[in-house]
């Protein structure tokens, strides 16, 4: 028997469950409008959200650093693969997020995938959001300490797991800020409160609100900063990317100089992973300064944002507890999803839509990303052509 032939069996499967995903055409850019097959199209699936990817500044010192430092670094940070470029950018982490030091990592999934196990071992507990993102939950699966998952958001559900923690030697909390398919906020004043009176770390992952949230644009913990004076403090493990609102690539940890220094030791995802491309680091650094110079790009946005959302409740789509410019359209059945989107791409919208296992059975959805380039023209049309099609596909 051909020892692949289960393959073809599990695809089979998956396509007539509507689950089976296939490689999307190459789009030849970044930004609101890209090229699909040859045409220009509406982008609303990016997580470029102040536009920022396809930034001719960002090239211009990326281009800069490959010159002077060459493309790849050819050996992990701690062997000969940390350069000056990579060095500024921890320092400028550091002066953004007010911490005491920083540490890059060549995605967020790799920051994630290694700092966890970092943390906590056999003997310890995770305890984590439900619908937290892959990347924490495959770094909880890879420590080896006892994981609890609590329902989302649902502090009240963590505050009865954690009163039966005091048998572990070490407890985790952990969380996305902006939780990525649902765009809602994750309440980090009672996670923080909780993690304080139980003895437990907390650790943030920032990836989706780096850059759009806060008055100085560093994540949902900055933001509810502005009520709870205390919370930056009592968070002491925060996780972000170069990949998303920064335009270029990359992860990074932001906390106390001896977490970093446990982490440059012991987080495997760093020790034995080849340092990201200078270039990457470069372009991030004018990214955090125009972050700091353009407030306007992420008030913009979430003005945007703050009004499609109401547009579309009003005409009764279901948008969940979005509070970002992440906005879902529950539809879902896996079927009903793909046909929509399908029928957007047909008008000129890109909306690819999200299925299980990205999302819980029953939770399929067309996921919006908005960004500061999108006009209120584009959204018009995004309305518009959503209303045109809804009836054919029974919503």
């Amino acid at each position: 028997m051909e020892p692949l032939a289960w393959v073809d069996e599990e695809l089979a499967q998956l396509e007539r469950a509507d689950l089976l995903r296939r490689l999307p055409p190459p789009l030849r850019e970044a930004g609101a409008v890209v090229e699909l097959d040859g045409r220009r199209i509406l982008n609303f699936a990016s997580n470029d959200y102040l536009g920022l990817a396809s930034d001719k500044r960002l090239a211009r010192a990326a281009i800069r650093a490959t010159e002077e430092q060459g493309l790849g670094r050819a050996a992990s940070p701690l062997i000969c693969g940390r350069s000056e470029v990579h060095d500024a950018l921890e320092q400028q982490l550091v002066q953004f997020q007010r911490t005491e030091a920083a540490l890059l990592f060549p995605t967020s999934f790799a920051a994630n995938a290694g700092v966890i196990p970092a943390l906590v071992d056999r003997g310890d507990a995770i305890y984590g959001d439900e619908k937290n993102h892959a990347s924490i939950i495959d770094g909880c699966r890879l420590a080896r300490a006892e994981r609890h998952v609590f329902p989302h958001r649902d502090t009240g559900a963590l505050e009865a797991l954690l009163r039966d923690s005091k048998k572990y030697r070490r407890r985790l909390i952990v969380t996305d800020s902006l939780f990525s398919m649902d765009g809602d906020l994750a309440p980090l004043p009672q996670l923080a409160e909780l993690a304080q009176r139980y003895d437990a770390m907390l650790m943030v992952d920032e990836a989706h609100a780096i850059g759009v949230f806060g008055e100085n644009g560093r994540g949902v913990i900055e933001y509810f900063s502005e009520t709870d004076p205390l919370l930056e403090s009592r968070v002491p493990i925060r996780i972000g990317t170069l990949a998303k609102a920064l335009g270029s690539a990359g992860g990074f940890v932001c906390g106390s100089a001896s977490l970093i220094q446990w982490l440059a030791n012991r987080a495997r995802t760093y020790v034995f992973s080849t340092a990201q491309p200078a270039a990457l680091s470069a372009a991030a650094a004018v990214a955090l300064d125009l972050v700091a110079s353009q407030p306007e790009r992420r008030r913009l946005l979430l003005e945007k944002a703050r009004v499609l959302r109401q547009r579309l409740q009003e005409l009764d789509w279901d948008t969940g507890d979005s509070a970002s410019q992440i906005i879902p359209l529950r539809t879902g059945t896996p079927a009903g999803t793909m046909r929509l989107s399908q029928m957007l791409r047909e008008r000129g919208i890109w909306a690819p839509g999200i299925r299980p296992p990205s999302v819980p059975e029953h939770e399929s959805r067309i996921r919006l990303g908005l960004t500061s380039a999108h006009t209120d023209e584009m959204l018009d049309f995004l309305v518009s052509s959503l209303q045109e099609v809804r009836g054919s596909v029974g919503l």
